[in-house]
């Protein structure tokens, strides 16, 4: 359905949600395409529900998702996505830092072939040391681990498909890693400079602390991107290599110890050895029932190991075959 859903995750936010629904309402009336705008309150302990309720209660536009206590902002933004009913889903912070003048940009970008546009904060007003040097380390980091190219990984203003949207499975803090696993499913991704605020009202919610969780993370969608569907190639290879090098120092003793004549039961290495071929062998077996709840994953929710991007099927309304038209790449 060709429309605009705008999801803003909140918590403990009752200073900026009444000027935030006015800025994002008079936006997306400019667009002159349906629009909803989903607020998802994670649990906030103040007044948030009830300002936003006061001010925006009576717009047919508004669609309020209340958790039943704090989920962190991943849960938050999955809330969201999984309540979006429109094609085009833009993911918007609450503080006012985002603005909403950047969304006809974004759609705009969309509507030229791409899947997902991301925001880049280049001129990011935020402190440096406890927020700007963690983020810019971070998105190096990822952008090396998952091989997606992004400046700012940590921008919540993004633009994506309401497939991409919908089609995420979020946990922990990855809404960080929302272009890594976007490009998982073959979305087109672009990234475009966008204009950031200092914040009004209220304390940012992160902190220094929240790099070790979001390092955490990072092996997780490593992993998940890399060796979900062939756990095996990983598991196995490190069982094989410890495998081969506990053999090896093996034959090397047993060599010693009937060629040279070396006695070997008090040496070292040959506990290492052993200790070597027996990790190789529980290696070996994590791969291979890794592989069972792999495809017990898959099987049991008849989960497609694909994503779709489009099904052509005979004549459009245009009276051709619509393959054979420019599509956008």
């Amino acid at each position: 359905m060709r429309g605009v859903s705008v999801v803003i995750p909140v918590y403990n936010e009752e200073e900026n949600v009444a000027e935030g629904f006015r800025e994002v309402s008079g936006i997306l009336q400019s667009t002159g395409l349906d629009y909803e705008i989903i607020y998802v309150d994670d649990g906030s302990k103040d007044s948030t529900v009830a300002t936003l309720l006061e001010h925006a209660g009576n717009d047919p536009h508004l669609r309020l998702v209340q958790l039943r206590r704090n989920f962190g902002q991943t849960a938050a933004m999955a809330a969201g996505f999984d309540h979006t009913q429109y094609d085009i889903v833009i993911a918007l912070d609450g503080d006012l830092q985002n603005d909403p003048k950047e969304i006809p940009q974004m759609i705009a970008k969309l509507d030229e072939g791409y899947d997902l546009v991301c925001g880049w904060r280049k001129a990011r007003r935020d402190k440096f040391v406890s927020r700007r040097l963690p983020s810019m380390i971070a998105n190096r980091l990822i952008s090396w681990a998952t091989d997606v190219r992004l400046h700012d990984y940590g921008c919540t203003l993004k633009a994506m498909t309401g497939d991409i949207a919908r089609g995420l499975r979020l946990y922990g803090e990855m809404h960080r890693f929302i272009p890594a696993l976007a490009n998982e499913m073959g979305a087109r991704i672009v990234e475009v400079p966008v204009h950031h605020r200092e914040r009004k009202f209220g304390k940012s919610k992160y902190g220094i602390s929240r790099t070790v969780r979001v390092v955490l993370d990072l092996i997780t969608v490593k992993f998940l991107l890399g060796y979900s569907k062939r756990p095996i190639h990983l598991f196995g290879l490190v069982g094989a290599l410890s495998g081969i090098l506990g053999v090896g120092l093996l034959g090397i003793l047993t060599y010693q110890r009937f060629v040279d004549h070396q006695p070997m039961g008090n040496r070292p290495l040959l506990s290492l050895g052993v200790m070597m071929v027996i990790i190789g062998l529980q290696f070996l077996v994590f791969g291979l029932l890794a592989e069972v709840l792999a495809r017990t994953y898959y099987e049991s929710q008849s989960k497609k190991t694909y994503v779709v991007r489009r099904v052509f099927t005979g004549l459009d309304g245009e009276g051709s075959a619509p393959w054979k038209r420019k599509v956008a790449n």
